[in-house]
């Protein structure tokens, strides 16, 4: 979950190892720094905290001209953000950037201790470069190196490294962790991420596990462990740089939040043929979705969340039964999987590495497995026996938020193709939810967005509260852990959320006078058991937000101190604006607080370690 940068070619590298970085921030922001490869030396300088803080010691440091150089910007896994656990790290004949973890990285300084290798740092990485070192020592061919400590070290990695005695020169290798290349006429680079390197170029290679990547200025060369060049394909992305900036908002989770109606009708409508769902040969489709028994929804966080909205339709539509099961939990808890199972794998990166490890357990099960992803080409994406791609464009923001819409869209498509395959749903009715998504929901979503400053003076009345609870009933209940989630990774306000009728079962205990409590009301079926609940609640002081439907709104009496209403031409559907409302909601109350909403503390986009 740290973000690589390499660069080289006729430019002054250090100015665009720090654009790239500035790009690749969101994947961590602990601390950073740069290596630069001349005259048969390597200058490193690293720096904790922000990237600000390295471009601002860059410019008071005497550096050579170097064209050529690697850079890396960290969340911290091991060891605390310092200038010395930060990336990258040297030995003495090579410099190297890394994003993952080395698990049997104990064991490997154990070894080069013996050897003479001194370690000073607490990280995992600095391992990873002496043993890389030591082999180059040994061979002295790099390719040979790289693909031997490979074969030693156990966990994930992908690495930049350049050579102190090889001039111009960018060598990448990876496993279950993300790396990508690329050449320009004059320049080659390396990138944990597309967004990195747009500035440069949209074209760019994935490398395959195990192969390394020799990139030059204007030049890649992929070589197996025998020195043997291979193909890889070459991948083009169909986004500009400006559709990775703020474009005017005032943060990326916000301008994605925006970005939601268009992400939602781009994802739905290519998977419609003759007004019902329809995947082509990338997944399942009705027939074949019919034969599963049993559904396991296996992510993490957000995803998994959304996989709670899946569950909800699938059972309500399909009648099928679904598990939603935790990523980091799944194969740990020796999962019962039929050989009639499906097993769906949520990912907005494809690199999340719990999920990486649920898919692969499930796959050596013989169980199939179907990948929700947002990201071409991914490793989850790759590996799985189907894949649905979610098409929400570039995700900035470590908050997921459009990435949480349209995977409930396509959870909800998949949801329909079932029920038809069963049986289970007339073609009509299928046609008129399908009909829904593609045009209702947007519309409704978009209404909601144009309340945005509504729901801002509502949010700046709870900003000052340390602690708040979320509640529903039904669906509304799988929605309020996605907003109660929303709300403390960014705003740091602790929140819970709860199924309303639990209340009384013991949390109630925790609220008092001015405790305030969010009631999310959609399901008209349900409404006045949580009005019964917002009395109970209201009975012991506490202070009520209603998130509610119009309609709802309408036809019942809420007692509640604020109200939010908002459109749902559906109600089935009224999830995907209760969504934008919940993520506008956490994200007026974190930027009200003056935090730092892209980059909430501790976090990172892509998780890529266990």
């Amino acid at each position: 979950m740290c973000g690589i940068i390499g660069y080289t070619g006729e430019q002054k590298a250090a100015p665009i190892l720090i654009e790239g970085l500035s790009a690749l921030e969101y994947r961590g922001y602990d601390s950073s720094g740069v290596a630069l490869l001349a005259d048969g030396e390597i200058t490193a300088v690293k720096s904790k905290g922000r990237i600000a803080v390295l471009e601002e010691k860059l410019e008071n440091t005497k550096l050579p001209e170097a064209t050529c150089g690697i850079g890396h910007t960290r969340w911290a896994t091991h060891g605390e953000p310092s200038d010395i656990n930060a990336h990258p790290h040297l030995s003495s004949s090579l410099a190297l950037v890394h994003n993952g973890i080395i698990e049997n990285y104990r064991a490997i300084e154990n070894h080069l201790s013996l050897s003479g290798y001194d370690f000073v740092s607490q990280t995992d990485t600095e391992a990873a470069a002496h043993l890389i070192d030591f082999y180059y020592q040994k061979t002295n061919d790099p390719v040979e190196a790289l693909c031997s400590a490979a074969d030693e070290m156990r966990g994930s990695f992908a690495f930049g490294v350049v050579f102190a005695n090889i001039p111009d020169t960018i060598y990448a290798i990876r496993k279950d962790s993300p790396l990508i290349v690329a050449a320009t006429g004059s320049a080659g680079l390396i990138a944990s991420d597309i967004t990195a390197i747009l500035a440069h170029t949209n074209k760019y290679f994935r490398i395959d596990e195990g192969i390394v990547a020799v990139v030059k200025k204007g030049e890649i060369n992929f070589l197996d462990r025998e020195g043997k060049k291979v193909a890889q394909n070459e991948e083009t992305v169909d986004w500009t740089v400006s559709r990775a900036q703020k474009s005017g908002f005032s943060h990326f989770m916000q301008k994605e939040i925006f970005e939601e109606p268009d992400a939602i009708r781009k994802t739905v409508t290519p998977r419609l043929l003759s007004g019902i769902p329809d995947f082509g040969n990338d997944a399942p489709n009705g027939e074949t979705l019919a034969k599963f028994d049993r559904i396991h929804i296996v992510a993490c966080g957000t995803a998994m969340h959304a996989g709670l909205i899946g569950k909800a339709f699938t059972e309500r539509l399909a009648r099928v039964p679904v598990n939603v099961e935790i990523a980091s939990e799944f194969r740990y808890r020796d999962p019962i999987l039929g050989e009639n199972d499906l097993v769906i794998l949520l990912s907005q990166s494809g690199e999340t590495a719990d999920t990486l490890a649920a898919l692969r357990h499930a796959k050596a099960r013989g169980t199939a497995t179907l990948a929700i992803v947002n990201v071409i080409g991914s490793s989850v994406a790759r590996e799985a026996d189907s894949v649905i791609y979610t098409l929400a464009g570039p995700e900035i923001a470590v908050a997921s938020t459009k990435a949480y819409s349209v995977q409930c869209a396509v959870l909800v498509l998949l949801a329909v193709s079932t029920a038809l395959g069963r049986g289970q749903m007339s073609q009509a009715d299928a046609e008129d939810i399908c009909r829904a998504m593609s045009e209702n929901v947007p519309d409704d979503v978009a209404a909601v967005l144009k309340m945005s400053d509504d729901i801002c003076k509502v949010a700046k009345k709870y900003t000052g509260c340390e602690d708040l609870f979320y509640i529903g009933r039904g669906i509304d209940a799988d929605m309020c852990t996605e907003g109660s989630l929303k709300l403390k990774e960014i705003s740091y306000i602790h929140s819970e959320a709860y199924a309303a009728g639990e209340l009384k079962h013991g949390t109630i205990s925790l609220v008092t006078e001015g405790v305030p409590v969010v009631a999310l009301i959609t399901e008209r079926a349900l409404c006045e058991k949580v009005i019964s609940a917002i009395r109970e609640v209201k009975s012991r002081g506490a202070r009520v937000l209603c998130i509610v439907t119009d309609d709802i709104a309408e036809d019942f009496d809420i007692p509640c101190d604020d109200m939010i209403r908002f459109p749902a031409s559906v109600p089935e559907l009224a999830l995907f604006s209760a969504a934008s409302v919940l993520q506008l909601f956490a994200y007026h109350a974190a930027s009200a607080r003056g935090l730092d909403v892209d980059k909430p503390r501790n976090l990172a986009k892509s998780v890529t370690v266990e």
